[in-house]
Parts: structure tokens; C-alpha cells; sequence
């Protein structure tokens, strides 16, 4: 055993869970509980379900409360426009090209010199097409520099092109009070001002910036081993390892923990730095349907039925990795099912909370609070301070063997230098203040405004008109465009209304499936809020983007594809 892994997977009886269910079949979350309430024995409740639940399907009793996550199918009609928008814009890409070559229109892509005409080109060919004519139509709704502290409301500084988004030029004018419904601010620590502030410069002024080492050699701080205890207290866990970049908490941890002869079954919407970190361990890699849980099994019950490749020996260790809310989705992960695989076909769980710290749970202690699990049925708790702490790095949480041993063998803690001494007292006043150990409830006020803003906001877009995705209770929350044109339309009628939003496209998301993102946060005022929705509703309106039919269809209705992809050391 290391780092509290085990090292082989035997077969076993399996039996599916809610098995019973098959994909075709599957209701929404929803109406299992309320057919439950007729299968449950004993007087009636005031809540409208019964005490006794000895005949509750399984996968409902997993759950405290309902659990629904509905997903609008496309209409037809925006479907076949979405597909012809991205045809004729490459058909025109190719003629532009084709002008590019003959010199009749100008070139601004950056291309090998004269010289180096017949060396192998740096760049995909199929990258440099997308980028040339697709992205720079629209590429004046990313990048906007900013001139204060991302906030609830923020300045950015004013810019023009005159060639077509290729270069852009800046005014000097200041955009003042832009409302800003991008940034993963959860929970509205992210200010220049106030308690956290005022604390990261006591320890700036103490400390310095920066560190200079690792923290194996001279760049362990007493603020470091005070993070750590604080972070294990906040998960419930024995121990806890920061880590100075959150995208590298996956990608050098990953590799630390499962190699070659091992297999990670991973989300199909997992985070890059996860896919990162799976491709570098050198494991076998299968993936399984974004929170289908009948594609997780399937993939679990092979793999043991079959072990690896060629050989047929057992796995030494199969690691499933998730994500507490998905970032394009708006979708927190079914982690009681999860859960109950994990222990059913004895694997290993990694759980990325990067976005559901802080945010989710009535203690804001993330998934597993919001669902009321125990920490220690999760394997490694991973997590970011980037978002709901106003911060930066990460974090891996769980046993202290599993700990001691990533101190020695993480990439990341023997070559990466540690987390700058300010960074690390905002991590701590933050977590501090949504522990109530700052002796104020601020905290865990701003935890259930954020609870309140994120159903206010869902439910007011839904009744709009607009086709939402993702779960009532996920702070992230993807509106469909669908349409190329409307991605960068929506986000310069947006910014006309002193609103800034993130609009994604393809390649980020399927290509057609097109969003604008909002973030809601703590910060944001119910004020704030209907100023925004306001604006959301007159550009909805004038951009034609209210699709939906209220036709919801739940996640796991979907067609299901039993079709999975596998990634091999070969």
C-alpha cells in the first residue's frame, strides 16, 4: 500500500445500483421522491412525504432532498441554423485563405518566415483556420483589461480596433462600475478592502510577497502549517497539503498517485488540469457520460470483469474522478451514487471542488456537505482557493498517510515554489470568517446569500424564457446561445449596458451548445441582480434568444451512448 492506496482490485458480485432503472425508462429525480411518498409506510408528514422508507428506490434514498438537474433539448430549428452559421463561416474561412495566399487580402496571423517555408509548421494547421477566421470575429469579448479589484463591480479600461479585432488600441478611458457577472467571486471575498484585506497586508508587510523556495527546502512558513490545520479542520479530514497553483494541484497530484497498470475512470466534462494530470500518470484513461452513473458502472463492472488489456491481471488501483460543479454545466455531481459505486466495486474517488468549496452546503463546506456524506468517504479531497476565498492555490485533503506521502513524491511540493505569505492569510481570514471563528457570522451570512441570489437568478431567467442548464442550486449558471453570430453579439449588448459576462463558444463547449456563463455571487445585491436580469431580458429580446419551450428533460434521460473512450500508455 502507498500513500494509503491500495494495489489490486478483485472481481466481486455486483448488483447496479437503482438497477431496476434502465436509461429509457429513468424519471427525474423529482418525481421518484414524489413517487416514493406512495411507497413509503406510515402517517403523512407535513412536508407531504411519509416517515417509514423501507420501500424507497435505492437511488432516491441516497438523497436528503430532491436532487433535479433539468437540460432543455436544442430545438430543432436553432440546431440546423447553429450548424449552417458555423458552415458558411468556414466556407468563407477557405476563401479568405485562398485571397490570404494570392496576396489579395492581408495576412495579420502570425506565419513561419520566408525562410522557414519548408520546415514542419509549429501549429496545426486546423488551429490556425479556427483562430483566423472564426475567433477574431468575435475576439473583442475576451481579454478586457481591468483596472480594480475584480468585485462585485469592476473598471475596465476602454479599447477600439480598426482592423477587425487583430490588434486593438486603448482610449485611456475607464469604463466605471461595469457589473460583473463573470468572475468566480462566490462569496464576495475578493475586494481590496475589509477584514481579509486588511490582513494580507499585515502579513505582507511582515513576511514580503514572495517565498523564493519549496517547501522542502527554505519556503515552509508557519503560515503554511497553520493552513493546513485550518483546511483539515474545514474538510473534517486528518490532513491537508496547499499547494501555490490550483491547475497544478491536479496536474503534478494526479501523476503522484496512480501510473501505468492503473485505470482512471474520468467525467467526460472533467476540467483540463484534470485530463492533464491523467494523461501525464501514464494510466490507462476511460471515460465515462457526464454524470451518468449506468455509463460509470459499466466501465467499473468491465474493468474488474476484464482487468487490463492483453494481460487480463487486475487493475492495481482505479481511481474515479470527479468534480463538485462543473464549470460549463452549472452541474453539481451525483456524489451519493458516486459514493456507492466507489464502495460497491471497492475503487478509489478524487473529488475536485474547485467551484462547490465554499459555495454549496449549508456550512459552505462544499459537495459533501451539501449532501450531507461523510469526508472520509472521500478518497482525496481536492479543491481551490481561486474562487469562493478570493485567493489562489490549492489544496489536497484526506488521510494522513495519503498526505505524508505526496509531501515526498508530489512534483508539486518538491520543485514548485511555495504559496506567497499574503495569499496564504487571505486563505486563512476568509476560511475563518465561513467558520465563524472570527467570532462573526459574516461568513455564513454570505454563504445563504449566495444561496438565495443563485435560486433568484435561475428561476427569474427560466421564467424569462431562456434555456438554462445545470442544477437550481449551482451558482454557475450557462444561458444557451446557440448561434455563433449571438456569442459575440450578446456579450457587446451586454457590455453597451455596463454588464460584463463571459459568452463560450467552440472548442470550449459542443458546437452547438454555444453559452453565455454568469457567476453569481455573495456580493451581489437582489438590486444588482434585477438590474442585470433586466438587461439579460431586453438583449434576449432583441437577439431572439429565448428558446425555450419549458420542455425540461433530466439529465439522465438523455440518450444514453454506451460508447467510451479509452487512452492506453500505448
Amino acid at each position: 500500500m502507498i500513500g494509503g492506496f491500495g494495489t489490486t482490485v478483485s472481481g466481486m458480485g455486483v448488483e447496479a445500483v437503482g438497477s431496476s432503472d434502465s436509461p429509457g425508462d429513468q424519471r427525474s429525480m423529482e418525481e421518484q421522491w414524489k413517487g416514493a411518498g406512495k411507497q413509503m409506510n406510515g402517517g403523512p408528514r407535513r412536508n407531504g412525504y411519509r416517515k417509514e422508507v423501507h420501500h424507497v428506490p435505492e437511488k432516491v434514498r441516497m438523497y436528503k432532498k430532491p436532487f433535479v438537474e433539468n437540460y432543455e433539448e436544442t430545438p430543432m430549428l436553432v440546431a440546423v441554423l447553429t450548424y449552417m452559421g458555423y458552415g458558411i463561416l468556414t466556407l468563407f474561412g477557405y476563401l479568405r485563405d485562398f485571397m490570404r495566399a494570392w496576396k489579395i487580402e492581408v495576412c495579420h496571423n502570425a506565419t513561419e518566415r520566408e525562410e522557414q517555408k519548408d520546415f514542419v509548421s509549429l501549429y496545426q494547421d486546423f488551429e490556425n483556420f479556427y483562430t483566423r477566421n472564426l475567433y477574431m470575429r468575435i475576439r473583442d469579448n475576451w481579454n478586457r483589461p481591468l483596472v480594480s479589484v475584480p468585485g462585485a463591480k469592476m473598471d475596465i479600461l476602454d479599447r477600439y480596433t480598426t482592423d477587425y479585432n487583430w490588434t486593438f488600441t486603448y482610449t485611456g478611458k475607464v469604463i466605471r462600475g461595469t457589473m460583473n457577472m463573470g468572475s468566480y467571486n462566490y462569496l464576495g471575498f475578493a475586494q481590496n478592502t475589509g477584514f481579509c484585506a486588511e490582513a494580507a497586508s499585515r502579513v505582507l508587510s511582515k513576511y514580503g510577497s514572495g517565498i523564493c523556495s519549496t517547501r522542502q527546502e527554505m519556503g515552509n512558513l508557519d503560515k503554511h502549517e497553520e493552513i493546513e490545520k485550518l483546511v483539515a479542520n474545514f474538510l473534517g479530514v486528518e490532513s491537508a497539503m496547499v499547494y501555490g497553483m490550483g491547475f497544478a494541484t491536479n496536474s503534478m497530484n494526479i501523476p503522484a498517485l496512480v501510473s501505468k497498470g492503473c485505470l482512471i475512470l474520468s467525467d467526460e466534462l472533467n476540467h483540463a488540469s484534470l485530463v492533464l494530470g491523467a494523461r501525464l500518470s501514464g494510466a490507462t484513461i476511460r471515460i465515462f457520460k457526464h454524470n451518468n452513473m449506468q455509463s460509470l458502472e459499466k466501465l467499473l463492472r468491465d474493468a474488474i470483469v476484464h482487468g487490463q488489456p492483453r494481460t487480463r491481471r487486475p487493475w492495481k488501483k482505479i481511481l474515479i474522478v470527479v468534480e463538485g460543479i462543473y464549470s460549463m454545466e452549472g452541474s453539481i455531481v451525483r456524489l451519493p451514487e458516486v459514493v456507492a459505486l466507489k464502495k460497491k466495486y471497492r475503487a478509489y474517488l478524487y473529488l475536485d471542488e474547485a467551484h462547490s468549496i465554499g459555495a454549496l452546503g449549508p456550512r459552505g463546506k462544499g459537495v459533501v456537505d451539501y449532501f450531507g456524506l461523510d469526508p472520509n468517504d472521500v478518497d482525496v479531497m481536492m479543491g481551490t482557493f481561486t474562487k469562493s476565498f478570493g485567493a489562489a492555490g490549492g489544496y489536497i485533503g484526506g488521510t494522513k498517510m495519503l498526505i505524508e506521502y505526496l509531501r515526498v513524491h508530489s512534483h508539486s511540493a518538491a520543485y514548485a515554489t511555495s504559496m506567497s505569505p499574503p495569499v496564504a492569510e487571505q486563505i486563512i481570514s476568509s476560511m475563518k470568517s465561513i467558520m465563524g471563528e472570527d467570532g462573526t457570522t459574516f461568513g455564513q451570512e454570505c454563504v445563504q446569500m449566495l444561496a438565495e441570489n443563485t435560486r433568484y437568478f435561475r428561476q427569474r431567467l427560466m421564467e424569462m424564457g431562456f434555456i438554462i442548464y445545470g442544477n437550481d442550486d449551482s451558482p454557475v449558471v450557462p444561458l444557451m446561445l446557440y448561434m455563433p453570430a449571438k456569442i459575440g453579439a450578446f456579450g457587446r449588448e451586454m457590455q453597451k449596458r455596463n454588464i460584463g459576462v463571459v459568452v463560450v463558444g467552440f472548442p470550449a463547449t459542443p458546437i452547438i451548445e454555444s453559452r453565455a456563463r454568469f457567476c453569481v455571487s455573495a456580493a451581489h445585491s437582489k438590486e444588482m441582480l434585477d438590474t442585470a436580469l433586466k438587461a439579460i431580458d431586453e438583449v434576449g429580446d432583441l437577439l431572439s434568444l429565448k428558446y425555450s419551450r419549458h420542455h425540461r428533460v433530466p439529465l439522465l434521460d438523455r440518450p444514453f451512448d454506451e460508447t467510451t473512450y479509452e487512452e492506453t500508455e500505448d
